[in-house]
């Protein structure tokens, strides 16, 4: 079977925010789910026995929580930068993804291929 040709993929300010409110959405259904379970495993405590089979589910959700906030601010922060770029240009509605962070996109890429949990990938 051949290899699929490539194809150009063109964004527009629209399609990035767009994208980005997507993964923020998803960001915030990981959030509330990790909170919920980490609620439940903390309601189901008794005695402190207990905390040796609970409390390592409760790190894991703990886990999961702290990197949905970190990814916030990281796709904050891309936001703000798309913004400043885009208002620099004069309100033209094309710009370049080289143009922005290179540091900021490639740490929140970097972030989700580290992530070796069943949660939210970039595809």
């Amino acid at each position: 079977m051949p290899r699929p040709q490539r194809k150009e993929i063109n964004f527009s300010k629209d399609s990035i925010l767009s994208l980005m409110q997507e993964i923020y959405n998803e960001l915030v259904e990981q959030r509330q789910t990790a909170i919920r379970i980490q609620n439940k495993m903390l309601s189901m405590l008794k005695d402190p026995n207990d905390m040796m089979t609970i409390g390592p589910v409760i790190e894991k959700q703990q886990k999961i929580v702290n990197e949905c906030v970190e990814k916030k601010i990281s796709l904050s922060k891309l936001q703000s930068s798309i913004w400043e770029k885009s208002n620099n240009n004069n309100n033209n509605e094309s710009f370049s993804l080289a143009d922005l962070d290179d540091d900021l996109i490639q740490n929140l890429i970097d972030k989700d291929v580290s992530n070796d949990e069943e949660t939210y990938k970039m595809k």
